[in-house]
Order: C-alpha cells, then structure tokens, then sequence
C-alpha cells in the first residue's frame, strides 16, 4: 500500500515471530486481496495485488472457528493441508489476526507465515499479532489513512474504466528531422488526474503497478501501426512489471509488426539483474527493442546499461538542457556517444528544446533527439505517418 505505517507493523509481525512473510489483506468481492507484505514474497509465490477465494484461504477457516489463528504445521493439519493457500503458497506454518473497519465488520486479515513448521507458535503469538492487528485497524482509520485509501479506489476506477488515453511524441533524425520512431505516454483524466509518473508510482504502492503499466503497455501497442516504417514505437514499463507473469502475453501479442521498444523506467529499483535479464530474454529473441531512460542523470540508469545492454540508450533531459552552452554537458555526451557506439546502441537525446541544443548535440555525433522542438506529446491524428529508412546502431 506504500504506507511506512503499514510497512512498519509488518515488518514488526515478522520478525518478533521469526517468519518468513508478513501481509495484510481485505476481504473484496469474495476473494482475499493481498495489499501490503514483507518478506520472502518471490520465495513463498505471494504478489501483492493478488487474490485468493475466499473458500480456500485460511482466514475464512480462522474466522469460521475450523481453524485456530496458530497452526504450526499447515500440511498435517487435516483442514489446512486440504486448502487451496497451502499447496499455492507452499505454507508450513501460519498466524492470523483480523482488523476491522471503522463500523466493527472485518475488513481484511493481518497473517504471518513461513514454509516450514513451527512448533514454538503459541497463543502468545496470537495475541501479539492481535494487537498488531488492532493497531492496523486504528491506523486505517486515520485521516491520511482513509486519504491513501480514496487514492486506491480511484486507481481501481481508472482500470476498471480502462481510462487510460494513450499520446505519442516523435523521435527525430536531428539532421533533417525525419520522423524514426514515437514514444506512447500515458494520460489520465478524473477522477485520477495525478501526473502520470505519479499515478504510476501511486499504483506500484497499493500494489497495483503492474496492472496499470500492463493496461497502459497494451492500449500504446494497439497503435503499434504508427510506428514509420524500420522505426519502432516506445512503450514505458517498470522492471517488476517485466518480471510479471502476465506481461509476456502482453507484450508479445503485436510480435510481428513493427519494432515494439521496451523502455525500463525507474519507477522501482532492480534487486536481481538476473531475474530481469531472463524475463527479457525471450522478448528480445522475439525481436522486442530493449531501452533505457534518463543516461547520465544517475546510478541506477548507468546500472541498468551495464546489465542490460539496451538497444537504445536515452540521455536524460538534465544532460541535454542547455547543452549548447555548457562544456560539461558536451563532454559527458560526448562520453556516451563513443560508449552507445562501442555497444551498438542506438542514442536519443530527450528534451531537445532549441535549436541550439539539437545543433550542439548533432555535432557531437547524437543522431536522434526527441522533444518539444518537434512537438508535445499529443494524440495520434496530429502525427504524419512517414516512411522511413531503417534506423541500425
């Protein structure tokens, strides 16, 4: 849910019972939704955002009296061994404690579980985690709460709504302006009208992240036709939403066409460059572009060019702004030119705004730019549909 609070209380849960995941969920729509968890999540197959049916959830035999709120060895208890929650999250031992909302009705579950039995659960661990629980339930209440809770629920709207209108920006040849590619962005209208790189960020926070870029990803490619001929069209996507179950079907459902770029923003930081290199494997043997935003503005993009190795490679807009009149830009670009040339990638400047910086940036050998000095992102009508040379490294 992106709530220190929250965070805080189950990272509590956790480690004063020694377990390996700690989650809140709510109980919507006959199923429960896990929406905050620590831990070992990839190790015990937990993903935020996801449900579980309720008739096959430990918290449903817990609040129906089969099960007790401490079962300290899920597989030879005969009604836990025989759940869903068991086999699927590979669970050996498990406490629970419900929290409620504001009119007293149970809103969700407060759970800690690991993957082995654990004989030295007790009742004391159930009443700890109770008053977790009860904790959870006051916070929630809060007006910041309640305010984090109002941001969800419009989140949910826009996809339920599918309310995402898709804009594109050209990519140029700096030397005659020729049109080699479109980047897709997303756009919201009420009732989420935060800035798109926050409304992103909401959703990664309440667990929603992958649904809302996937939505957002697969609206973009069904304009995958805009694309000029050898050019491709950028979409933006997260690094944990590459790792997404359902993002290959995605993503590869307009293989065939034009090049489709995968832009790997920052909107959450990579912890295994490994996983996230097999994840791309095979979307890049099917002919998917592999890109990386915002070069030369810090850490994490130059990690991400030195363990992806991307097809295009963006210079971020701080190093292009005002670039024709400050040697240290010129001299990092002038870097990245030999290092993109080195490995075969592509290099675009974004937030070209002069002619001045296209100018500068042409002589130091950029070939492509992007920016308000061709035009704001704006929907697909306003674009000529050009035909192209095929744009190679």
């Amino acid at each position: 849910m992106g709530d220190p609070i929250l965070e805080r209380l189950l990272s509590l849960a956790r480690a004063h019972l020694g377990m390996e995941v700690a989650w809140l969920s709510v109980f919507k729509e006959g199923q429960q939704v896990i929406v905050a968890a620590e831990g070992a999540l990839a190790e015990m197959n937990v993903v935020i955002g996801q449900g579980t049916e309720l008739s096959q959830a430990f918290c449903t035999q817990v609040l129906a009296g089969r099960l007790g709120r401490v079962v300290t060895d899920a597989r030879r208890h005969p009604i836990a061994r025989e759940l869903g929650a068991t086999q699927e999250l590979n669970i050996g031992s498990y406490v629970g404690a419900p929290w409620r909302e504001a009119d007293g009705t149970i809103g969700g579950m407060l759970c800690c579980l690991s993957r082995t039995p654990d004989p030295s659960l007790d009742d004391y661990s159930a009443r700890y985690l109770g008053l977790l629980a009860d904790l959870v339930t006051e916070h929630l209440g809060s007006p910041s709460a309640r305010a984090g809770r109002q941001a969800e629920k419009q989140i949910r709207a826009v996809l339920d709504a599918r309310a995402i209108r898709t804009v594109f920006q050209p990519v140029v040849r700096l030397a005659d302006a020729g049109v080699v590619a479109y980047e897709a962005l997303s756009r919201f209208d009420h009732p989420l009208s935060a800035r798109p790189e926050r409304a992103f960020a909401m959703a990664a926070g309440y667990g929603l992240g992958a649904e809302l870029e996937l939505m957002a990803a697969g609206g973009a490619l069904s304009h995958l036709d805009l694309a000029p001929e050898g050019g491709w069209l950028g979409v933006n996507i997260s690094a944990d939403t590459v790792l997404n179950p359902a993002a290959p079907a995605v993503l590869m459902r307009h293989i065939g066409g034009p090049r489709i770029l995968l832009e790997i923003t920052e909107h959450t930081p990579v912890s295994d460059y490994r996983r996230l290199t097999a994840a791309l494997r095979p979307l890049r043997a099917a002919g998917i572009f592999i890109g990386v935003d915002d070069a030369g503005a810090g850490f994490a993009s130059l990690s991400h060019i030195l363990h992806l190795q991307p097809d295009v490679i963006k210079l971020d807009i701080a190093l292009v702004r005002g670039i024709d009149f400050d040697p240290v830009r010129r001299a990092l670009a002038r870097s990245l030119v030999g290092f993109a040339a080195e490995i075969g990638a592509v290099l675009v400047a974004e937030g070209v705004e002069s002619r001045g910086e296209r100018s500068a940036l042409n002589d130091l050998g950029v070939r492509y730019g992007q920016g308000f000095l061709w035009g704001k992102p704006g929907p697909r009508d306003v674009w000529p549909h050009r035909a192209i040379e095929s744009v190679d490294a």
